[in-house]
C-alpha cells in the first residue's frame, strides 16, 4: 500500500482497460470508491483527504490489466503523489485539442457537455 488504508475497487467483470468496462460497472466501481473514500475520512486513520487512481494503459503506469481503482487514504507529508511539470499551452492549442476531444467523442457516440 502507499499509504495506511490504501486499496483497490475492482469489478467482478474483466475489463483490460476502460475502453472495455461496462458503463453500469464503472459506476459502481467510483461510487464504491466515493463510499469508502467517506468511511476512510470518516475512521481513525490519519487521512486529511483522498486520491482515486484508475491507470489505463502502459503509458499512464498500468501494470495489471483488469481496471482497478486506487483508493489512497491521503495526509500532509505522507510523499505519495503525482509529480510533473505543469505546462500552460495558449489558447489556441487549448482550443485545437478541445475540438480533438470533441471530435472523438462525436465518434464514438459520447457527448461533450
Amino acid at each position: 500500500p502507499f499509504t495506511p488504508g490504501h486499496l483497490l475497487v475492482i469489478p467482478k467483470r474483466h475489463a483490460s482497460g476502460l475502453a472495455h468496462l461496462a458503463p453500469q460497472d464503472g459506476a459502481q466501481v467510483f461510487d464504491a470508491g466515493r463510499r469508502i473514500a467517506t468511511a476512510l475520512r470518516a475512521s481513525s486513520l490519519p487521512v486529511d483527504g483522498v486520491n482515486l487512481f484508475l491507470a489505463d494503459g502502459v503509458a499512464a503506469g498500468q501494470e495489471v490489466f483488469h481496471v482497478h481503482l486506487h483508493v489512497v487514504p491521503r495526509h500532509r507529508g505522507d510523499g505519495f503523489g503525482l509529480r510533473a511539470v505543469p505546462r500552460t499551452p495558449n489558447r489556441t492549442v487549448l482550443d485545437g485539442t478541445a475540438e480533438t476531444v470533441r471530435a472523438a467523442l462525436a465518434e464514438a457516440g459520447g457527448s461533450a457537455g
